[in-house]
């Protein structure tokens, strides 16, 4: 049966019934499909495509925190713009954006980015806790972790920065050594975060083995799986087999330093991944940054330009390809909460 509502717009001659009919029965491409936020709203995770996981389309870093929000805006987008759109007839069609709150993240900045250019972007929540702590806001020291998610979890439910823009991640990093005190709140915040929203945390570690074995630690304590979890970085670990071992918990390992002079490492290490089938585990992005302080882009095209033609060249099918750069995207951040088995 009609609501009222409906009735009412067909009485006052708003729409005729074909019309209304054509509103509510025409097929929803957001309805009953999994989403993930962008900057210029949600779509289907389906629509990812070729993704890298792991860039900043600007960030400020170096700079000091009251600065990392200020840009040249005309300089950023006149940089900016054309490389992405390069990047696009790459074949690139969305890029996660790990550039933090109070380490330069910009939300109506990446909107235009975005709008200009047609590459999907997702932006973060979370702090990032390495470069020795100096983007990490005073009050975290003082609240407790639990306050710390509150935000996260508001940013993801109402809005980031009063806007309607919502995260599709959590950021967050240790610094090197052992785990400071301030880097294990903030990643017990994450997990807090990712039990309320499901949004997945992608975790700066690189080698530092003992904040690998914290964070593991930690998930297991919260009854949470390492499939919520990237190891960002982790291209810098020598020991492969720590890398493998630490895939077959279910563990997101990225590979996300890819440039001219690391193509063969990559290469070699993707090949041990296929052999122990363990593609499926993979992230691979470059780190890199369009707008350095300002500075000359640091680049991300090397993976579609010169990665993927030497991993065919390797034997790797497209099939695998495809796997590593759009089905994985889409699997490691799928927002869902997940627990231990």
């Amino acid at each position: 049966m009609m609501s009222n509502n409906i009735w009412h717009l067909l009485i006052i001659g708003r729409f005729t019934l074909p019309a209304l009919l054509f509103i509510f029965l025409r097929p929803n491409p957001i309805l009953g499909q999994e989403t993930i936020p962008t900057v210029n709203g949600s779509i289907p995770i389906e629509h990812l495509g070729f993704t890298l996981t792991h860039e900043h389309i600007m960030s400020n870093f170096g700079k000091d925190q009251s600065e990392t929000s200020l840009y040249n805006e005309d300089a950023l987008f006149e940089q900016v713009v054309p490389y992405l759109k390069k990047l696009k007839s790459l074949g690139v069609n969305s890029i996660f954006d790990c550039t933090t709150a109070y380490f330069g993240r910009r939300i109506d900045l990446l909107q235009h980015i975005s709008d200009s250019t047609g590459i999907q972007l997702i932006t973060n929540t979370g702090f990032y806790g390495a470069a020795n702590d100096r983007y990490i806001p005073p009050f975290a020291y003082e609240v407790s972790a639990k306050k710390i998610s509150e935000i996260w979890i508001a940013e993801f439910q109402k809005g980031i920065d009063g806007t309607e823009v919502k995260p599709g991640f959590i950021k967050l990093a240790f610094d090197e050594g052992a785990p400071s005190e301030i880097d294990t709140k903030l990643f017990v915040a994450g997990i807090l975060t990712h039990l309320k929203t499901g949004l997945t945390l992608a975790v700066h570690t690189g080698d530092n083995p003992e904040a690998v074995d914290q964070q593991l630690k930690l998930l297991k304590k919260h009854k949470v799986s390492p499939r919520a979890w990237v190891w960002v970085h982790a291209h810098k670990v020598g020991d492969i087999d720590r890398l493998l071992k630490t895939a077959e918990q279910g563990a997101w390992i990225s590979l996300d330093g890819a440039n001219t002079s690391n193509i063969v490492q990559f290469t070699e290490t993707l090949v041990r991944f296929k052999s122990q089938n363990l593609l499926h585990k993979i992230l691979l992005s470059h780190d890199g940054n369009g707008f350095p302080r300002g500075g000359e882009i640091r680049q991300f095209e090397i993976i579609p330009k010169a990665l993927i033609p030497a991993l065919l060249a390797h034997g790797f099918t497209k099939k695998e390809i495809d796997q590593i750069m759009v089905q994985n995207p889409k699997n490691a951040f799928r927002i869902t909460v997940k627990k231990t088995d």
